[in-house]
């Protein structure tokens, strides 16, 4: 197996300096999770020094370390310190070289709601095609990144990347950096307004991810989202000529014509140009169709076989926290848990609750009880927070949802605004909250729990999961894969 970076290569990119000879088979930041054979980059940050840590992730395993700062006693590891001037510019330089040896092609995804289940259903239907890399899990900053550009192996066929933001100026880097032949934009909502004036300002940021098309690439937009004549617009002052519109409305080239929730997860039937197939998937929901959809206009944006792609995305499964789906075992039945409690957003709730409204058919064994849904504050929402908290409540009416639990400040806004009959029961925060949960919960429910991160309903998650009676915990429907 040709090594991933060999220390002349690393050197050549980095402009540093090294005294031995070694090769990485891999590329870490971490030295707790650093593996053997690594190249360690010691980052440092306001927080946080990965200088100090260098040494032992030597002694871990790792073939070397990139640095900008003594390491104190390296002693034997001399020949295995490469110094650089800086440890982010060096990493950056490593994606760049990375970038410029690959002759994969290259998808890079962004939107403010579904772009790692876009990224996932892409990685894995493009990995039946040929060898393909990705980032892993929310790698997908300024610092991800590059460090899974770094990561990429030269033989790669295809790379799916996935790219977010917080703040306006962050998507064109990253873009200009993965130099991506098909550009995926999944939406445009209201997320992260604490740092942009209003969602026009995302579209804008979102449509930065053009900036680094490759020349004759495509952009694959959200046809139906009200953004999509601003998205359309740059991407023609972006010099862009292939635009696809995904969608549910007649005039999109990739249009998801139905879906419909199955025992096992999702049947999707679509059509590409006119060209209709069906396919299923072990997720559920219209956002998992939409996101297949957005993914396959991709693939066959690429050229690829779509139709083997679709066929991979039978073996879909939802990440921890963002969808995963797991049956616990109760005395009298069973209890279905759909955790969603990696990060949340106005548009995502009212995506899970348009979801949930199917559920009131028996799903999965669950025999068709209530509808439980537990929030999380959904953050980095600025001053609109309150009103778009409380606004959640007719989408979980029209769902007919039938009990909903709140933790956080921010979520009282929305435990307010519901009728009484659909108050569960409101807290502080997370851990205050799983004694009402779990006093409340009962055979043939469905819980649907979601949050922003920080928000930590995880914690909810993983209680509802050990009431399962005979195993101590939910027997996972869609088993969560390394990394994700």
């Amino acid at each position: 197996m040709n090594p991933l970076w060999t220390s002349a290569a690393v050197v050549k990119a980095t402009a540093g300096a090294c005294a031995g000879t070694w090769v990485a088979s891999g590329v870490s930041i971490d030295s707790r999770s650093v593996k053997a054979g690594d190249l360690f980059v010691a980052l440092k940050g306001p927080n946080f020094d990965g200088h100090a840590f260098a040494l032992a992730a030597l002694k871990h395993g790792a073939s070397a370390a990139l640095i900008h700062e003594p390491v104190k006693d390296s002693g034997e590891y001399h020949n295995r310190l490469v110094v650089v001037k800086n440890t982010f510019a060096a990493l950056q330089s490593l994606a760049v070289a990375a970038r410029t040896r690959a002759n994969a092609r290259i998808v890079a995804v962004t939107g403010s709601v579904g772009k790692t289940g876009t990224k996932e259903a892409l990685r894995l239907g493009l990995s039946f095609l040929g060898k393909t890399h990705a980032n892993e899990g929310n790698l997908n900053n300024h610092w991800g990144v590059p460090l899974s550009l770094s990561r990429m192996p030269a033989d790669a066929a295809f790379g799916v990347f996935e790219l977010g933001m917080n703040h306006p100026g962050e998507i064109a880097p990253l873009s200009r950096m993965v130099r991506p032949h098909v550009a995926v934009i999944t939406t445009v909502e209201a997320a992260h307004l604490e740092f942009f004036n209003s969602i026009v300002e995302i579209a804008d940021e979102k449509a930065a991810i053009m900036d680094g098309l490759e020349p004759g690439g495509t952009v694959v937009l959200p046809r139906d989202n009200a953004q999509y004549p601003r998205l359309v617009a740059a991407a023609k002052s972006a010099g862009c000529k292939n635009t696809i519109g995904f969608g549910a409305s007649g005039d999109a080239v990739a249009r998801l014509l139905s879906w419909s929730l199955t025992p096992d997860g999702t049947q999707v039937a679509a059509e590409f140009d006119g060209e209709r197939i069906t396919y299923d998937m072990i997720v559920s929901g219209r956002h998992w169709a939409l996101n297949s959809v957005a993914a396959l206009a991709a693939v066959r944006a690429m050229g690829c076989d779509f139709h083997r792609a679709a066929g991979a995305l039978s073996r879909l499964d939802a990440p921890p926290g963002r969808g995963a789906r797991s049956l616990v075992q109760l005395a009298g039945g069973t209890l279905l848990v759909i955790d969603e409690s990696y990060n949340a957003s106005p548009a995502a709730v009212r995506v899970l609750a348009e979801t949930l409204a199917q559920m009131h058919q028996p799903v999965g064994g669950t025999g068709g009880g209530r509808l439980i849904v537990v929030l999380g504050d959904m953050l980095e929402l600025g001053s609109a927070a309150a009103a778009l908290h409380a606004g959640l409540g007719p989408s979980l009416k029209a769902a007919e949802i039938d009990i909903v639990f709140t933790a956080g400040a921010l979520m009282e806004h929305l435990h307010k605004a519901l009728p009484a009959p659909m108050r569960g029961g409101h807290a502080k925060d997370s851990m205050s909250l799983i004694p009402l949960v779990i006093a409340a919960v009962r055979a043939g429910d469905v819980v649907a729990v979601k949050g922003s991160h920080s928000s930590h309903l995880e914690s909810v998650v993983a209680a509802l999961l050990a009431l399962d009676a005979t195993r101590g915990a939910g027997a996972v429907m869609s088993p969560p894969r390394d990394g994700l």
